[in-house]
């Protein structure tokens, strides 16, 4: 099964992110409800390495963290396939991203090296932003040009299936572990 680990964004912040949504003119914007941000994408993987994947997490303390919004940004080089919120590096969100690292390693889930640019994906634009939509685009997202947002905690680190469909991916949580208190020392 096609799966990842991810962070629900936390209420406070979703006001900034449906705002984004809707000022674009061009792409297909994430549902709401599948509006994540993914500490580890895990691929197509055998039940038993999910079951390990599983065992793994609910045997560890996991650390409570924040998230908040920095700025926007265009993934897909010169031709942007998807229009993304940018998360603050914040130590407690690294923290508990090298923690899933470890149960998904513990799990012996071997997983292509990747650097991990915290980030939730707001608009989809298929094979790629032409350049007519470029303009529009940048045009629709100059008021949001200082986007940032308070800290705001997360309650919880979520397994989530994937299937694709032509209408998008549907997304089903599988489980989900709750993290330690945040300090508020971000």
């Amino acid at each position: 099964m096609r799966c990842f680990l991810a962070l629900p964004i936390p209420e406070p912040l979703l006001p900034a992110l449906l705002d984004v949504q809707e000022a674009v003119p061009v792409g297909r914007a994430v549902p709401e409800e599948n509006l994540h941000l993914t500490l580890v994408f895990l691929d197509d993987q055998p039940q038993t390495a999910l079951q390990e994947l599983h065992l793994a997490l609910e045997s560890r303390a996991l650390p409570g963290c924040t998230l908040a919004l920095t700025g926007l940004a265009l993934f897909g080089g010169r031709r942007a396939r998807l229009l993304a919120a940018d998360v603050a590096r914040a130590p407690a969100l690294m923290a508990l991203q090298r923690a899933a690292m470890r149960a998904v390693s513990a799990a012996e889930i071997a997983l292509p090296r990747a650097r991990f640019r915290p980030h939730v994906t707001l608009v989809r634009f298929g094979a790629g932003l032409r350049e007519a939509d470029r303009l529009r685009l940048d045009a629709a997202l100059a008021r949001f040009a200082g986007l940032a947002t308070p800290p705001a905690p997360v309650a919880a680190l979520r397994l989530v299936g994937s299937v694709l469909t032509p209408e998008g991916a549907v997304y089903e949580t599988l489980a989900e572990y709750p993290l330690g208190p945040w300090s508020g020392t971000e």
